[in-house]
């Protein structure tokens, strides 16, 4: 049990330190760079505000992170598209405050390294494209009457994937 914490905590450290040093990375689909800020960071962590992910979801977010920037700068396609709008938190005027803005979701699908990810850059109207999620685009199902394990597609709401 300690080996598999050690282990997270290595590869969190890894990851972390990569993802400061991306800064942004040229998209030729959005013809603009994405950035990396703290936002994505938190999110591949973070379900939710003040909602820790299960260590299992971080571990497998956090070691595919660095095919992110591979996925971006080579992607001339986008998969998913996602128009809607969301409260977000906004300085205004000195203090901050959530709005209701159009945000606008893209969904990037690459096989690298016999990874299949799917990487998720959001859009807030106004603003530069920021990374915002990283899932591989497969989970197994284990059938709990005959054991057989079948690998399914990720789909749904790519705010909280």
């Amino acid at each position: 049990m300690g080996s598999a914490i050690k282990k997270f905590e290595e590869i969190k450290l890894q990851a972390e330190d990569f993802y400061k040093k991306i800064g942004s990375i040229f998209c030729p689909y959005l013809k603009k760079n994405v950035n990396f800020n703290a936002k994505g960071l938190d999110h591949i962590k973070m379900k939710e505000w003040n909602k820790a992910r299960l260590v299992a979801d971080q571990y497998m977010r956090l070691k595919l992170l660095r095919l992110a920037p591979l996925v971006l700068q080579s992607s001339h396609t986008v998969q998913e598209i996602k128009e809607t709008k969301n409260f977000e938190r906004q300085k205004i005027n000195s203090r901050w405050d959530k709005r209701l803005i159009s945000v606008r979701y893209y969904g990037f699908v690459a096989i690298i390294n016999k990874a299949r990810i799917k990487i998720i850059v959001k859009e807030i109207e106004g603003a530069l494209p920021q990374f915002w999620s990283i899932v591989p685009f497969w989970k197994q199902n284990k059938n709990p009457l005959t054991g057989e394990i079948k690998k399914i597609f990720c789909e749904g709401d790519l705010e909280n994937q």
